[in-house]
């Protein structure tokens, strides 16, 4: 539905609906870092490592991110209000199947399903909202919901370390099930006499099927490949050929399809094209940045899952803050200057964790978060508009669509490399330490002897040291990698031509 056009239908209690609406979405995004801080204690229970314990995070993001095009069908097919309320009731269903597994390749499978039925939720959130709101007030409805968006991720990391820490790790997927199940009664109840409109369309499956084993084979390859020792393993050498030729057909199916799942012609608009570039990019970093932080908090430097939650916290007082002043007074500033901004202040955060030591202390780390908040404020909305501005306003909902699919399997994939390139430098640290340590040699023995003498017990505490310091210059080289990355974006948005006018629907995929 166009953003200018009237609301045609009216609930009981716009409130209510209001609330039923926005439970759900921010259910379905605070299951996107809630696991964040659990992730090495669900490790430890299900008896993995720390990076196998990192398919929680990518399951749902992968599935999330392939469930998103096909929105658009099922709701001219089934209706908006039929689609949300299943959606919300199968997210609660697989929610409660995660919160019972036994083991890793249970909960993974059960994250996967999660992820797929969450993918409608938010565009019909969206959709809904502008439905029911007078034109006056639609923007501020989606400021509401741009509000809702940012808070989620932010008390994840919050609410996860505290119920991991205060109860056990279930409990992060059981919290869904009353809030799941109150808000598909309030948005039944206040739009049940909603009028219907379904319409059979054609589906892409040739589309979706070569999606589905393309991104799901290239997820595995990434998941596995530090595992298997990447192309000395014939799975990782199938499973690549697969998804080669999987996305490869899907690509050029796509360009050629009457009704494509995913409309990759949009990427013939310059604007589209930078600016999706940009916030992919963007959006991987901010994610690999939110994953990093506190498993390096809780597994290097023996903080608490609730102590690491609250740590990296701060990252959220300013974008709420600040969204609704961005909302207002964005459309008065060249997109460009706001989104380099972003860049450069998420960046500079980089820069700053890259000066971290074992040393340092809660109140830094917290201050660093705070920084960066600066950056998340002034990403989403100003990026988004730079996506959208060339398209012409037929394909807006497809752009938008578009980018928050890209933006999605950017965060699953960055969650794989984080991990992968974060325990790869560390034992390239440690074995480089290493190489310099011997009994001959009058440093080590200094060492040993502070630390009680040349025993086990002395040669166990050199170890823990040595594990602690390659993981630290690991997750400094890590910073100064995306801290680049970051500062190469500013100069990718100044390739995109103004102007760079708001359109209806310009909200989509926040």
């Amino acid at each position: 539905m166009s953003a200018n056009a009237p609301a045609s239908f009216t609930p009981p209690s716009l409130l209510m609906c209001t609330i039923g609406l926005s439970l759900a979405t921010f259910m379905q995004v605070l299951d996107t870092t809630i696991a964040n801080v659990a992730l090495p204690t669900i490790a430890g229970n299900l008896g993995v490592s720390s990076e196998q314990g990192t398919w929680v995070i990518t399951s749902f993001a992968v599935s999330n991110a392939i469930a998103l095009p096909l929105t658009g069908w099922l709701s001219r097919r089934y209706g908006e209000v039929k689609l949300f309320i299943w959606a919300t009731l199968l997210f609660v269903l697989a929610s409660f199947m995660c919160g019972i597994s036994t083991s890793m390749p249970e909960l993974v499978g059960f994250r996967v399903i999660q992820g797929m039925v969450a993918g409608p939720l938010y565009p019909m959130t969206q959709t809904l909202l502008i439905a029911v709101y007078p034109p006056a007030k639609r923007g501020m409805a989606l400021a509401l919901l741009a509000m809702v968006t940012v808070v989620a991720p932010i008390a994840g990391p919050i609410l996860g370390g505290w119920i991991t820490d205060s109860y056990s790790w279930p409990w992060i997927f059981f919290i869904n099930v009353p809030i799941g199940i109150f808000a598909a009664w309030v948005v039944r109840s206040q739009m049940r006499t909603r009028p219907i409109t379904t319409s059979r369309q054609p589906m892409d499956y040739v589309g979706l099927i070569t999606l589905i084993i393309g991104v799901g084979a290239l997820q595995i390859v990434l998941d596995k490949g530090n595992d298997l020792d990447w192309f000395e393993s014939h799975f990782i050498l199938i499973g690549t050929a697969i998804s080669v030729i999987a996305l490869s057909i899907f690509v050029i199916w796509e360009m050629t399809d009457k009704h494509p799942v995913v409309n990759l012609r949009l990427f013939a608009y310059r604007n589209f094209r930078v600016g999706t570039i940009a916030m992919v990019l963007g959006y991987a970093g901010f994610f690999g940045i939110n994953l990093l932080m506190p498993q390096w908090l809780q597994t290097q430097m023996g903080y608490t899952a609730t102590y690491a939650g609250l740590a990296v916290s701060p990252l959220g007082i300013l974008p709420v803050l600040m969204s609704p002043f961005v909302g207002k007074y964005a459309q008065k500033f060249d997109m460009r200057v706001l989104s380099g901004l972003a860049f450069l202040a998420i960046g500079a955060s980089c820069f700053m964790r890259a000066n971290f030591t074992t040393e340092v202390d809660v109140g830094h780390i917290a201050m660093v978060q705070l920084f960066m908040g600066i950056g998340v404020a002034l990403f989403f909305m100003p990026t988004l508009t730079i996506l959208l501005s060339d398209l012409p306003p037929n394909q807006i909902a497809d752009g938008s669509g578009l980018a928050t699919f890209l933006r999605n399997l950017g965060g699953s994939f960055a969650a794989s490399l984080t991990t992968w390139i974060w325990i790869r430098r560390a034992d390239q640290h440690h074995a480089y330490l290493s190489e310099s340590i011997n009994t001959y040699d009058q440093a080590t023995r200094d060492a040993l002897t502070t630390l009680g003498g040349a025993s086990s017990q002395a040669y166990a505490k050199l170890e823990g040291v040595l594990n602690s310091q390659a993981y630290m210059m690991s997750t400094v080289d890590y910073f100064y990698m995306l801290g680049w990355m970051f500062m190469a974006l500013i100069l990718l948005v100044w390739f995109a031509k103004p102007p760079f006018t708001a359109k209806a629907g310009a909200s989509a995929g926040h």
